[in-house]
């Protein structure tokens, strides 16, 4: 350590670098080049060393740390290792820090990696709808993301539980209203045209809200699977925004936009009198609530898995929650390897997802059956 003992590397500061994640029987944090747009997965230690490669700290100061919390101190071939494979990959800042953008070897790449974005053909495809899908989150997050600060996201939900508690309790009269709408081609028309604006939204405000918390947002457009044309919004760097609550709320988001369109039709609902009016209107409402409601649902690909899995700290929480429930129904001796926390936490998701599963289907089922029967 004595050539190396007085450096003081850094890391590029634009280089992200997650919280620890539970994936499988192991812990790991995800790091992602923004340049090269390359990401990657490393453990515990390599993550406790990345984070603390700030240019400020010496590699004797953070060896030091390093010992104190892992009980073991690294020697000088331990750091050239760490020092050469970061470099390599391009992510020490060549600021007279540490290693020079020479040192770091033919793996950097200063230029912005360019994914190949699939062809488009009249089944499937997507298209942009703006260029700069950034800067058009900005200017929708100066006219609306003060709802994000404040007491106004509490009166906000507390608005969305009163009108879901109305719809509710007057549950019968919202499945009638199902029926008035699927039994008429236009006001089908009517209420699939203000759903599908809905999941517009709902899109949008993923993006709105990330912007609030310091993230990208990456591209905005429509994508089609014929017959089904969806509006998208993609959030660059998701996992590495700021705190595990910010996370929460970006892909919350986008449901609790949905309910919030709602309201003021609910409001027209309660004050409308009986005939074909409210009729529809509770058609409507009973639709889009199950629109909205569905997206939380904890099963991958919707928001609700994405909540969950930031809620428990874990990535990729339904594959490695089979692979070891898998393991354990077999009693195969790679189940013990895994730590206390990942074992109760796969077991625990694996029987509340079979439960969750078995209780929507029995939902549509008895919802088919409350449509079809007279």
């Amino acid at each position: 350590m004595e050539t190396l003992a007085g450096l003081r590397p850094r890391l590029r500061p634009d280089v992200l670098l997650s919280e620890p994640l539970l994936r499988g029987p192991k812990t790991v944090h995800l790091v992602k080049d923004p340049v090269g747009g390359r990401s990657f997965e490393v453990g515990p230690r390599e993550g406790f060393l990345m984070a603390r490669l700030d240019g400020a700290r010496t590699l004797a100061e953070i060896g030091d740390a390093y010992a104190a919390a892992f009980g073991k101190r690294l020697g000088e071939a331990h750091w050239r290792h760490l020092l050469q494979l970061l470099g390599g990959r391009g992510l020490l800042a060549s600021d007279g820090h540490g290693l020079s953008a020479s040192d770091q070897g033919p793996g950097a790449d200063p230029g912005r990696a360019r994914a190949e974005r699939p062809r488009n053909g009249l089944p499937r495809g997507s298209v942009r709808l703006v260029a700069d899908a950034h800067a058009t989150a900005t200017r929708l997050h100066r006219a609306t993301g003060f709802l994000l600060r404040g007491p106004w996201p509490a009166l906000l939900l507390a608005l969305v539980v009163a009108a879901e508690a109305a719809q509710l309790a007057r549950l019968g009269e919202l499945l009638n209203g199902v029926e008035r709408v699927f039994g008429n081609p236009v006001l089908l028309a009517g209420v699939a045209t203000l759903l599908w604006f809905s999941t517009a939204l709902h899109e949008l405000a993923h993006g709105v809200a990330a912007r609030h918390y310091g993230g990208r947002v990456g591209e905005i457009g429509l994508r089609w699977r014929l017959p089904v044309v969806i509006m998208y919004c993609t959030v660059d760097h998701y996992p590495w925004l700021s705190t595990r609550r910010h996370r929460i709320v970006v892909a919350a988001a986008g449901a609790v936009t949905n309910l919030l369109f709602l309201l003021p039709f609910t409001v027209w609902w309660l004050a409308a009198p009986p005939g074909a009016t409210r009729e529809a209107l509770a058609g409507l409402l009973f639709l889009g609530s199950l629109q909205a409601l569905a997206m939380l649902v904890p099963l991958p690909p919707l928001d609700g898995y994405t909540i969950v899995g930031q809620a428990l700290g874990a990535t990729r929480l339904a594959e490695s929650s089979r692979r070891y429930l898998a393991l354990a129904l077999r009693r195969d001796p790679a189940a013990a390897a895994y730590p206390r926390r990942a074992r109760v936490t796969y077991t625990a998701y694996g029987a509340c997802a079979a439960l969750i599963a078995g209780l929507l289907l029995t939902a549509l089922v008895l919802l088919a059956t409350a449509l079809l029967t007279p």
